[in-house]
Formats: C-alpha cells, structure tokens, sequence
C-alpha cells in the first residue's frame, strides 16, 4: 500500500495555489509546509484528507518527463468539480470529465495538466 507520494514543480508558489485550488472539491487540503532548511533540498508543501498529507509537491524543478497522478473520489460530482476548480486554478485540459469505458464500465475521470505539464486525474469507480 503507498503511504505517500510527490513531485517536483519548478514554480513552487505558483503550484501551491493550483493545487490548494484544484483539490479542494476532493476534500484535500493544505495540510503541512516543510521549509528547505529543514528538507536540505527545497520547500515541500503535503496535500491530503486531516491528520495526514499524502501527496507532496517540492520545488526543485518539475519532473521530466512529466508523470500521471490519479486521486479516487467517492462520486462523479467530484470528479467534475475537481476538473472546473483546476481548470480554473490554471490547470489546461487533458480530458474533459467522462466515462472511460476501455478501463471498465464504471471509470468515470477527468484529467487535468498542471502548471508544469504532470497529468493529473480525478476518478470515480462507482455507477452515477
């Protein structure tokens, strides 16, 4: 089971706002900011449900090739509005909210470039 996970942004400010912004609708929240003095290589910012983050970014320059990360929400509701509240935070499209049947009958997601080009996703497994 993976306890946590994380990526390199090159904008560290500018990827804090886009994804305080886009995870919101999911129940992720800010949750922890680890300094570079404390790190020993760049500023670190964890994103999850309370008491813990488990998704961190750090700066340092973004991941190359960029990657895909897919967060698992409860409804299809959520997954649109992850997609609008990223679109909105400056995330470009990758795939409009909508059923991926070549997964299963049931994968319902959204995928959302950010500012440095990872691509990430908002699924939901359940029917409606």
């Amino acid at each position: 089971m993976i306890d946590h996970t994380g990526i390199s942004v090159s904008d560290f400010a500018r990827s804090k706002a886009f994804y305080t912004q886009a995870l919101a609708p999911i129940g992720y929240g800010l949750l922890m900011e680890v300094p570079a003095a404390l790190t020993g290589h760049g500023d670190a910012a964890g994103f999850g449900v309370a008491p813990k983050p488990d998704f961190w970014i750090a700066s340092g320059g973004a991941n190359v090739p960029p990657i895909h990360v897919a967060f698992r929400v409860d409804t299809r509701a959520q997954v649109d509005a992850f997609y609008e509240a990223a679109m909105a935070a400056g995330g470009t499209d990758n795939g409009k909210p909508g059923l991926r049947p070549h997964y299963h009958p049931n994968y319902y997601g959204a995928f959302v470039r950010d500012p440095d080009g990872h691509n990430i996703e908002a699924v939901c497994h359940t029917p409606e």
